[in-house]
């Protein structure tokens, strides 16, 4: 790994730092705010800032990318454009497979975050293996009749689009086969969706329903039956995992904070020794991640693709996601059980809502099971489960 920034990249990084110090918005509360700081990172180009200049991004590097996202995860800043699913993976698949009219139509709208987009991969049936999927879609002419079932899809209640696995070929020599790769709008006939509460009340994921959908022929991504592609290369477009390491130290500085607040025993919570070194470890685990994160954005920098050893990070973090939370609550002792709107609540109740909120970063691209089993069978390569 070579940890030195070019001259060019280093001034970069020096231009990003001046942006968000001049722009930055006082309080992300601030809608209007908020909205000209989204307005002026689109006119700079930096969302999708890795995809080409043709199409309406950057045209930057890797490297040029990873520092952006470092920098504005390390200042709290608010999300580079607000199409998350967009820009994640919908973006990039679109500019790989879409046709002409796919990408005049679509890549504009996600840049400018008109509206979101949401993910029908996981069914009932088939969350931990993908490729079993059972949604199913018969071709009719010139649309798509779907039908079947789709669950933990994130934002799918204020969704305008999806983009969805069905399968179109049952009879096929491998599983991974007879998938297609179809975009659907939300307020289609036949759609039915249903919030999924978590523990803390919130509603980040759903269940969707397929009743009879009928999708154009001209919304498929790519060629009929070769979704499994698709899917595959959006989901590795972009996965070193720097904004996510930064964001994870964030947590952790704001935890060493809240450990010398509580008091244990008559002293501050900081003291305890086994308290520090139960925090000294997460601490080295955030930085084997970041090390991590190096390693795979080396790779890219070269041009070498990544596989299944970025499974690490997702399972490093999803743990660390836990564990933070849930110390946070030992550290508070007995008011670590209570609920915000009590005065002796830390933070009104922020710790509390984190330790119960877990599932939507840990089920989110993979639960800790499934990147288990991809790094023991793809990157150890010991027999399958």
């Amino acid at each position: 790994m070579d940890f030195n920034l070019t001259p060019a990249e280093e001034a970069f990084r020096a231009e990003v730092r001046d942006f968000i110090r001049e722009n930055l918005p006082k309080d992300r509360g601030d809608f209007a705010a908020v909205g000209a700081w989204q307005k002026k990172v689109r006119e700079k180009r930096w969302v999708g800032f890795s995809w080409p200049r043709e199409y309406g991004g950057g045209g930057g590097s890797v490297m040029e990318q990873a520092i952006l996202k470092e920098e504005m995860a390390r200042a709290q800043a608010p999300p580079l454009g607000s199409c998350f699913m967009g820009l994640s993976w919908v973006g990039p698949a679109i500019i790989e497979y879409g046709t002409d009219e796919q990408k005049k139509k679509f890549i504009p709208d996600i840049l400018d975050g008109k509206y979101q987009w949401c993910t029908g991969y996981s069914e009932p049936d088939s969350g931990s293996d993908l490729a079993s999927l059972q949604c199913r879609a018969v071709r009719e002419g010139d649309h798509y009749v779907v039908n079947g079932q789709k669950i933990w899809t994130s934002i799918a209640m204020w969704s305008k689009w999806m983009i969805l696995l069905v399968r179109t070929q049952t009879q096929v020599a491998a599983k991974h086969d007879g998938i297609t790769c179809l975009l659907v709008p939300m307020d289609t006939p036949g759609i039915t969706v249903r919030p999924i509460k978590n523990m803390a009340g919130g509603a980040m994921f759903a269940e969707v329903f397929f009743d009879n959908v009928r999708v154009p022929v001209a919304n498929r991504l790519g060629e009929e039956g070769r979704g499994w592609g698709v899917t595959v290369s959006a989901l590795a477009f972009e996965r070193s995992s720097i904004a996510e390491v930064q964001s994870l130290m964030r947590s952790l500085e704001d935890l060493k904070e809240l450990a010398r607040a509580c008091v244990r025993g008559g002293r501050p919570a900081s003291e305890d020794p086994g308290l520090r070194r139960r925090i000294a470890k997460i601490d080295a685990r955030i930085e084997a991640m970041r090390l991590c994160g190096l390693r795979f954005l080396t790779k890219q920098a070269r041009g070498e693709p990544l596989g299944s050893e970025t499974s690490i990070n997702k399972l490093m973090r999803a743990e660390l996601e836990i564990d933070i939370g849930e110390l946070a609550l030992e550290i508070q002792g007995s008011r670590g059980p209570l609920w915000k709107g009590s005065d002796v609540v830390p933070e009104d109740g922020r710790w509390q809502r984190m330790a119960l909120s877990w599932p939507e970063v840990v089920i989110g691209g993979g639960t800790p099971n499934i990147q288990k089993n991809i790094i023991a069978e793809r990157v150890l390569g010991l027999p399958k489960d």
